[in-house]
């Protein structure tokens, strides 16, 4: 079992490491142009779409479930089936995100509120990488129906390969074509459409003798589709509540002072990176859940789920070590600033609890999308979020900054004690 675990979890997390990495590039690249408007355009467009397509997230995760559930039933027809079901959400999705692109980015930028020059490149970054909206949207169903066919090496193969791409086009149309901010969303929308294009190649090789099964009266099923979409609203309503909290954090920063918001941005990378690794593991918990489930194996369920907990605390104790012995190597590696190195510094404790107070939430999250048991996942983060602010306003005047870190660490520890304590409700009938 633990080694169909990390068969699952290490891609994912190879996986999560490559959208950090690609990111990384673009703004070296900008940064090589002269103009900072450009690095700001890019920051700007990429946090909008980053919020698009946060929104659209539910879409992998009700497709994993559902998918890992039939074939845990070996009902290769319902696997197909729930794929035709994701693919036509996402395309409808996408397609009601070119429609209003204009009132999105006129509403967007109304927010940000940025500079003449960042607003005017960031625009048109905006309305060219608008049109990988399809691709991307339906690469997101993919990535969920690999992962619940229990292959997280497709979507690690896609991930690496749209990034090799996206970086090649980037460097090609910003300094051979001179295309600046703009190239950088040529080469996204190029990427974007190879990697949906390299995943139907790998469907066809892998999967093509599945769609004879197909049967468009299976994919508009009224029954199915709302099971389908019932999931995948409580999804979406957690991702927004998620979307709330972490734009909250950084809010909130930003209103204290710009060396907070500097401090509290450098310092959130770390709990970034943690999650990049235990969210592996919470991939590996949404496969194997649905797929135990839809056997109906009660035994191997527990065991994955035991199992795939050892993992992730010992991740998170590796983590927090890591912090408590060499965060301040860390910070001096991210930042020759030595005001915030030392602001920073005592907040580092929170980056050696906020792991292990996080962990059992971030597995959880995995397993009951795995289960498709959206409703609790809703009502978990809307009672830790209802937490996160009373403890927020309640700390302000005693803590400053560290109340912000408090609900940090108290809303992502509710939402593990909430999953935990329905866990056993939940599973007991498998």
């Amino acid at each position: 079992m633990n080694r169909r675990i990390l068969h699952l979890a290490i891609p994912n997390i190879i996986s999560n490491i490559t959208v950090p990495l690609l990111g990384f590039v673009d703004l070296i690249l900008m940064g090589r142009l002269g103009d900072e408007a450009y690095i700001g355009a890019i920051a700007v467009g990429s946090m909008i779409f980053n919020f698009i397509y946060w929104g659209f997230g539910f879409l992998r995760m009700g497709t994993s479930g559902f998918t890992a559930q039939a074939f845990g039933r070996k009902n290769n027809k319902e696997t197909i089936t729930v794929l035709s079901q994701a693919m036509l959400a996402a395309v409808a999705g996408s397609l009601l995100v070119i429609v209003l692109q204009y009132p999105v980015a006129k509403f967007s930028f109304w927010i940000i509120g940025s500079s003449e020059a960042v607003e005017t490149y960031a625009l048109s970054y905006f309305y060219i990488r608008i049109w990988a909206a399809p691709a991307t949207i339906l690469l997101y169903a993919f990535t969920g129906w690999f992962i619940g066919m229990q292959n997280a090496r497709i979507p690690m193969m896609v991930a690496i390969f749209i990034n090799l791409i996206n970086i090649g086009f980037n460097v090609l149309f910003v300094f051979v074509f001179d295309f600046k901010s703009d190239g950088v969303a040529y080469g996204t929308v190029i990427a974007q459409y190879s990697g949906l294009l390299l995943s139907l190649v790998i469907f066809k090789k892998h999967f093509g003798h599945l769609v004879h099964l197909w049967e468009r009266e299976a994919m508009t099923n009224l029954k199915t589709l709302r099971k389908f979409f019932l999931v995948n609203r409580d999804i979406f309503i957690r991702t927004l509540a998620l979307i709330f909290a972490m734009s909250f954090f950084t809010t909130k920063s930003a209103e204290t002072s710009d060396t907070i918001l500097a401090i509290n941005t450098l310092l959130f990378q770390f709990f970034i990176f943690f999650s990049y690794f235990v969210d592996g593991f919470a991939n590996a918990g949404e496969a194997l859940a649905g797929r135990y489930i839809g056997a109906r194996d009660r035994s191997r369920l527990m065991q994955s789920v035991r199992l795939i907990f050892k993992w992730a605390l010992g991740i998170a104790l590796g983590f927090a070590m890591v912090y408590w012995l060499g965060g301040q190597t860390l910070l001096k590696l991210m930042t020759s600033n030595h005001d915030i190195i030392a602001g920073a510094a005592p907040y580092l404790p929170w980056l050696i609890a906020i792991p292990l107070l996080s962990f059992v939430a971030f597995i959880w999250d995995g397993i009951y999308i795995g289960a498709t048991i959206s409703n609790h996942l809703r009502n978990s983060i809307l009672v830790a979020l209802l937490v996160f602010l009373a403890v927020y306003y309640i700390a302000l005047p005693l803590m400053a900054n560290h109340a912000l870190w408090l609900a940090l660490a108290i809303f992502l520890f509710i939402r593990g004690v909430y999953l935990s304590l329905f866990a056993r409700r939940v599973f007991l009938d498998i």
